[in-house]
């Protein structure tokens, strides 16, 4: 199972998450679209689940929840907009992870890309794909999960073309 993963969009539907994502049986954005019509743009590439971040303002985010549970195949991904510290997750990650067991988490509202494996669940931060802010990379990632095993590579939207932005994370949850 392949499923691209972005968050903080900020407004902007970057023309190279078609190339990032084409082959995705799923996208799972991860809060601050701040536009719908990234939403639209993102369903034209795959089927998206969406939640809502601290941006995601206004009646016509009314609709979009504030977490969502995804399976994965044999594995369920939490998508939460603000987690926290990895190891200490605010509400409302911190009520769902004591009541459920989740592999992986996949949250936002940093800009900073990168994963950490924590006591059996993997943590995803795609980075921001969105209009570049403060001096970060501008990101996105696909997960391909294959039973329980998953590998999540990044991907740089800054050049003209989507390029490989470090080495894939693999781990066997």
């Amino acid at each position: 199972m392949r499923i691209g993963l972005v968050s903080d969009t900020h407004g902007l539907l970057d023309p190279k998450l078609e190339a990032v994502f084409r082959g995705c049986e799923l996208i799972v954005h991860g809060g601050d679209i701040v536009r719908t019509s990234v939403l639209a743009g993102l369903s034209a590439i795959a089927p998206v689940v969406a939640v809502r971040g601290n941006n995601d303002l206004g009646p016509e985010f009314a609709h979009v929840p504030e977490t969502a549970l995804v399976e994965v195949g044999d594995l369920t991904l939490l998508a939460v907009h603000d987690l926290g510290r990895r190891e200490k997750p605010i509400p409302p990650a911190r009520d769902i992870l004591a009541l459920r067991r989740v592999e992986i988490v996949l949250h936002g509202h940093s800009h900073r890309p990168g994963t950490a494996l924590l006591d059996g669940t993997l943590f995803v931060n795609p980075g921001s794909a969105g209009p570049r802010r403060f001096s970060l990379p501008r990101t996105a990632a696909v997960l391909r999960a294959r039973g329980r095993t998953v590998s999540v590579s990044f991907f740089d939207l800054s050049g003209v073309r989507p390029a490989p932005w470090g080495e894939p994370v693999e781990a066997a949850l």
